[in-house]
């Protein structure tokens, strides 16, 4: 897997030559537009290129495959979110108690997928390479700290991958369609189900 597809938690981009950059802009430009076009699983590469002006083999060099592009097409929102869940105002940044601070993280996250839900949905259906790195690993590392203070004695990792298998796009997206649901009652939902698991393990912890 390539580095570009792990998304760092903190940082800043590695730095590019003006034509790379320019290049690059030009390649997530054309890609977003055809995504709010023509939806994101019609999304391909030699279009891409096409609609850049640039050959095919730069779109493959610099993004590497189409899973690597969707990464680059989520990477400025996912920095702001990691940003914000990092080093934020609480309680979804540091300052509340980890509880709290896990309620206010499954809200943002599934807004945060909901924001690029055809890009997240792309993820969902790749490879597990695709799927449990990028923005996924740096969730569950977040999640499963805050899990593990908010309860010792918890199977945390585990935990992690069970609550953000309900942040998953394209659940999110059935549950929307097919469910009828609304943004706020899938939240209040995952909310409910974190703090239920949370007061479950803790109880289990004073007996």
């Amino acid at each position: 897997m390539c580095g570009r597809r792990l998304l760092p938690v903190v940082g800043q981009p590695q730095p590019e030559r003006a034509d790379a950059a320019r290049n690059r802009q030009k390649i997530v430009e054309v890609a977003t537009r055809m995504i709010a076009e023509h939806g994101a699983d019609e999304l391909s590469l030699d279009e891409v290129a096409r609609g850049a002006g640039v050959g095919v083999g730069t779109v493959y060099r610099r993004f590497g495959d189409r899973a690597g592009l969707v990464y680059a097409l989520i990477d400025e929102r996912e920095r702001r979110f990691q940003a914000a869940f990092l080093s934020g105002p609480p309680p979804l940044g540091p300052g509340a108690p980890a509880a709290e601070r896990i309620t206010a993280f499954v809200y943002a996250l599934v807004d945060r997928i909901m924001a690029q839900q055809g890009l997240f949905m792309l993820l969902d259906k790749g490879d597990k390479a695709q799927r449990f790195g990028g923005p996924y690993q740096v969730h569950h590392v977040h999640l499963a700290t805050l899990i593990a203070q908010a309860c010792p004695r918890a199977d945390a990792t585990y935990l992690a991958d069970a609550l953000l298998a309900q942040a998953n796009a394209c659940l999110i997206a059935f549950q929307q369609e097919e469910r009828g649901m609304t943004p706020e009652e899938i939240k209040s939902r995952l909310a409910w189900l974190a703090e239920t698991v949370m007061r479950g393990h803790d109880g289990a912890a004073r007996s």
